[in-house]
């Protein structure tokens, strides 16, 4: 069995697993399909795998620096008053801080596999906030902060940023996919 560089075969399978996924996110969905076919939102969401990944490479939990975390809460009283271009930032911003804060602690990591854990999630996001620009609900300016009352964390759990990334699919993103699909997908699409 292969060995070399002090990687077990459990490794190197992960390594390739990783590189391979995280090409093929890279497939374009476009966003009427991500809106309208739920199967499309199931496709882009890489967590299970990322999660699954990640059992298998030995220390990826801790992170070598505390990552910016978007707040993903949502008062539903007040996300039902707010304005799908309202809708829209907020999950912009969430996608972007995390795409940041992402990339900068991938690239001071030593662990290729946690490295690669972070590259499949870094494509993930970035495939996401392509789909919220290109939905034509916000003005591409400046991202600021749409919530400054529900301030942003830091970890160094990559368990605690899994769980705020699904936490943001399944809340913010998926309830402005759910509104917009009643306004933009025809019956014959769902």
């Amino acid at each position: 069995m292969f060995t070399g560089a002090g990687y077990g075969f459990k490794q190197i399978r992960l390594l390739v697993w990783c590189l391979i996924s995280s090409e093929i996110p890279n497939i374009q969905t476009k966003p009427m399909d991500f809106l309208c076919k739920d199967g499309a939102r199931k496709i882009m969401n890489k967590l299970k795998d990322l999660e699954t990944a990640m059992v298998d490479c030995s220390g990826s939990e801790e992170l070598p620096s505390p990552l910016q975390l978007p707040c993903v809460e949502i008062g539903k009283a007040s996300w039902d008053q707010k304005s799908l271009q309202q809708k829209g930032e907020e999950v912009r911003w969430a996608l972007k801080v995390l795409l940041d804060s992402v990339g900068s602690v991938k690239t001071q990591t030593k662990l290729s596999c946690q490295s690669s854990l972070l590259k499949t999630l870094e494509t993930s996001v970035r495939n996401l906030l392509l789909i919220v620009n290109k939905l034509d609900l916000v003005v591409e300016t400046a991202v600021l902060d749409p919530e400054p009352d529900c301030p942003s964390r830091q970890s160094q759990s990559l368990t605690k940023v899994l769980q705020l990334y699904d936490n943001l699919l399944q809340g913010k993103l998926e309830l402005l996919s759910q509104d917009l699909k009643h306004s933009r997908c025809s019956s014959d699409s769902r």
